[in-house]
């Protein structure tokens, strides 16, 4: 498996390739870092087919069966989607925004930003070991170590889940982290210009009502990794 990103021309960067990662350690490490994607996928038939764009965790395995690596997606065996988007290829973006870039005019005010793209064609996981695997991943994702502290997940709850594998292999990854970027004249009229840097800032946990004792120690390990400030689990 080649190490750079973009091997073909549908995640090859075209505009803005100043932006482009090609080092595909750069996605693997993003892919760590983030916790939402949004799955993009064909939906309905002739003049009904449309496009639906839905928000979901996530889980991946570097050394998983597909070509490049797996990445976990999953949801209800009931949803419209999912036969569709066994059909046909997928497109899934993750994206970190870090930063708001107030430019001396419209033109160029811009964000700072991490993103990924990944194109492929899903397959369903139908083996036992790789869906509980797949599943431990994409709770482990939001918060490490969490899964090994459940229950096992029952028949009912595994029946209801579908999982999908996207091969990481067709992927692209553009980045911004930088300050505005203004025509000369624009400089010199004296208006301001700069960055609003935004961070990813956890609460304290809040116990249900209904929960007992203290708060586990991934949870704990978890929020202070997200960069919780000053705070005290309760």
């Amino acid at each position: 498996m080649s190490t750079t990103l973009s091997p073909t021309p549908r995640t090859r960067i075209s505009r803005g390739k100043n932006r482009a990662l090609t080092d595909r350690e750069r996605l693997h490490a993003f892919l760590g870092d983030a916790l939402v994607a949004h799955l993009g996928v064909t939906v309905g038939s002739g003049e009904d087919a449309h496009p639906v764009v839905l928000p979901t965790a996530y889980g991946f395995d570097l050394d998983g069966p597909d070509e490049g690596g797996s990445l976990y997606l999953h949801g209800s065996v009931a949803a419209g989607w999912l036969g569709r988007a066994l059909e046909r290829d997928v497109c899934v973006t993750i994206t970190e925004l870090d930063g708001l870039v107030a430019a001396r005019s419209g033109f160029h005010h811009s964000m700072n930003y991490r993103s990924a793209v990944v194109i492929g064609r899903p397959r369903l996981v139908e083996g036992p070991e790789e869906r509980e695997h797949a599943l431990a991943l994409v709770v482990d994702q939001m918060i490490p170590g969490r899964w090994a502290t459940l229950r096992p997940a029952t028949r009912k709850e595994l029946a209801a889940t579908a999982v999908l594998a996207l091969p990481l292999a067709e992927a692209s990854m553009k980045a911004r982290a930088e300050g505005p970027i203004d025509d000369p004249e624009d400089i010199e009229a004296g208006i301001w210009a700069g960055v609003i840097p935004i961070h990813r800032v956890a609460g304290a946990p809040v116990t249900s009502e209904d929960a007992t004792g203290p708060v586990p120690e991934d949870v704990v390990r978890r929020a202070a990794g997200l960069g919780a400030a000053e705070w005290s689990p309760r």
